[in-house]
């Protein structure tokens, strides 16, 4: 390891970051390195403007992944080497407002059924029953378990931090079902080898059983999130709690979910009927 790289890892820690930043940040510089072939530091401000056209035109990155580049580059000059690089305040991708892929609860179950693996199936279950992020739900323990209060604890989210999330009397009975057979004897819920499951390995699973499921939508792991915050907001539960539930920061973030649904569009369709008979010749 280079002395550059050490003191910006170093840095990154002393500032709290997550290892995954922590790595995803290290990697942009290093492969800014390898495009020119030289340490960063000896970088000019033309250099790095050059880089930042190559990953838009030539490499057509994603906004979000530019994004990425933009926040590890740019700490590594402004906080790694002190050095002040007026290309890094003119790179402003702009964000994409998608709306996200969703499943019905029919679905989902499809899906699930289609998973072999028990394992893989109550992991994906539970990512789904909780609206949980795939990091969160590779890691549970039976301690994050509260069955006398109905919740799972989930420990070091997105920004490091805990939140309770409700855990339905059904699942709870799954789940102990599930690790009666399979899970004991361990102290995550989905054990692999010394650790827990790997999150590729869940995705690849899910692919799967997408793909034999026959349902042509482009959903993924995190798919069950944004189904399980949308079938809340169907029925009524409000947006501060969704957020609360999610481990969002900012309601912004789970304003994503007023799009229109199929109960929601449904109910238009209604209020769209009277208005429209008034028109009738």
């Amino acid at each position: 390891m280079t002395d550059l790289r050490r003191r910006m890892l170093e840095d990154l820690q002393l500032a709290g970051y997550s290892p995954k930043t922590i790595k995803s940040y290290i990697y942009t510089v290093w492969d800014l390195t390898r495009h020119y072939h030289r340490s960063p530091d000896l970088l000019t401000d033309e250099e790095v403007r050059q880089f930042f056209l190559h990953l838009i035109n030539e490499r057509k990155l994603s906004k979000s992944s530019i994004t990425v580049y933009l926040c590890g580059i740019k700490y590594f000059f402004n906080t790694t080497l002190k050095k002040k690089l007026v290309i890094l305040d003119i790179v402003k991708p702009r964000p994409t407002k998608k709306l996200p892929v969703v499943l019905s609860q029919d679905e989902v179950g499809i899906i699930l059924k289609l998973i072999k693996n028990p394992l893989y199936r109550m992991a994906l279950t539970i990512i789904y029953a909780c609206g949980l992020r795939v990091s969160e739900g590779v890691r549970l323990t039976t301690s994050d378990i509260d069955g006398k209060r109905n919740l799972l604890r989930v420990r070091d989210g997105k920004g490091g931090k805990d939140r309770n999330v409700p855990l339905h009397k059904h699942a709870q009975e799954l789940l102990r079902q599930y690790y009666r057979k399979f899970g004991e004897g361990s102290v995550f819920l989905y054990p692999h080898k010394e650790s827990h499951i790997r999150i590729d390995t869940l995705q690849v699973a899910f692919r799967k059983a997408l793909r034999e499921s026959g349902i042509n939508k482009a959903a993924t792991v995190h798919t069950l999130r944004h189904s399980y915050a949308t079938y809340l907001l169907e029925n009524g539960e409000n947006l501060s709690t969704i957020k609360d539930i999610l481990g969002h920061s900012s309601i912004v973030t789970t304003n994503i979910y007023t799009h229109l649904t199929e109960k929601i569009t449904t109910r238009l369709h209604v209020s769209l009927d009277k208005m429209m008979l008034r028109l009738a010749p």
